[in-house]
């Protein structure tokens, strides 16, 4: 289960800075180059949906920046920007919240 939701969650975070960069909301008409933020959210995928363990311990790191920009621009941008950067906080937390489980559930299974 809380594989299937951090993979899930992985994917929607990447579509959201897609669609948020390209079309919904971008800083410049025609797309924004923050799309490119989405690169380093497509390395680990391939890891997530192998169930590699190591993969899942430093995306659970790598989402706290991702957290960051969400609070910077819930903060900062104002209408659909705000809204949006509401639900890559949640996304965040979900994906963090699914590999710190997923982590102790198999070393708990490791050690048992």
């Amino acid at each position: 289960m809380s594989r299937w939701l951090a993979a899930g969650s992985l994917l929607a975070l990447i579509a959201l800075g897609l669609a948020w960069e390209l079309w919904l909301a971008p800083l410049r008409p025609g797309g924004s180059w923050l799309v490119l933020k989405v690169l380093p959210l497509c390395i680990p995928l391939a890891g997530l949906l192998r169930n590699r363990m190591y993969t899942y311990r430093w995306v659970s790191l790598m989402v706290w920046l991702y957290f960051i920009e969400g609070v910077v621009r819930a903060y900062s941008d104002r209408g659909l920007g705000a809204r949006l950067a509401l639900i890559e906080i949640a996304l965040c937390l979900t994906l963090f919240a699914a590999c710190v489980l997923h982590v102790r559930v198999r070393l708990g299974k490791a050690g048992a």
